[in-house]
């Protein structure tokens, strides 16, 4: 790992600080304000992918992870109105989805990379950010997964409700899921402008 990753390294380990804090938060209805901070790790990923190559990239993800893995420790710690702020089951879904999405934004973007300049963060960005919600969101509120930690009371989360209020009855969780899949979705594409412009500026240096 050399001088010139640090930035990245960096920029991972803030948006991963920021959105463990920022899901405490809503937004609405159906969001959190990590909702809005999570999906730039994808853009920090894809800009050390194209600058500086896949395997650089995998170890600012592995930098990402292992501070996840840290604020989800510290947030089981913490007990708020209903429990821990973080659940063991949240824990290990943000993590997991975590690792496998971004691993797999980085193979994406590789098989990509020699297309068009904006092919490969486009359709890493939307296949690593599907894999994410569907990971977490099960993972963490699904009750066929409830298994992983008995314990967890996480029945809230499958209260039958219209689908983002107006749609077919789902479990709250599908819900939520789906709002956030459809920011993932659009921060993908407004982040192919800092993209193109920061691998353009950092690209000559490299």
């Amino acid at each position: 790992m050399t001088r010139t990753h640090l930035p990245g390294i960096i920029a991972m380990a803030a948006i991963v600080v920021a959105s463990n804090i920022l899901v405490q938060f809503l937004y609405g209805q159906w969001l959190t304000w990590g909702a809005f901070t999570y999906p730039l790790a994808f853009l920090v990923t894809d800009i050390m992918n194209r600058v500086y190559g896949q395997a650089a990239a995998r170890r600012v993800v592995l930098v990402g992870f292992v501070v996840g893995l840290i604020c989800s420790l510290i947030g089981t710690q913490i007990i708020g109105e209903f429990g821990p702020l973080v659940t063991i089951r949240i824990a290990i879904g943000s993590g997991l989805a975590f690792l496998v999405a971004q691993m797999l934004d980085v193979a994406v973007f590789s098989a990509l990379r020699d297309g068009k300049w904006w092919r490969a963060p486009l359709a890493s960005t939307l296949v690593g950010s599907t894999v994410d919600t569907i990971l977490f969101f099960s993972i963490a509120f699904s009750g066929a997964l409830s298994f992983i930690s008995p314990g967890t009371d996480v029945s809230w989360a499958s209260e039958p409700l219209p689908l983002l209020g107006s749609g077919p009855i789902a479990p709250l969780w599908v819900s939520l899921a789906v709002a956030d899949w459809a920011v993932k979705l659009s921060l993908a594409l407004l982040a192919l402008i800092p993209f193109r412009l920061i691998t353009a500026r950092l690209r000559p240096a490299s």
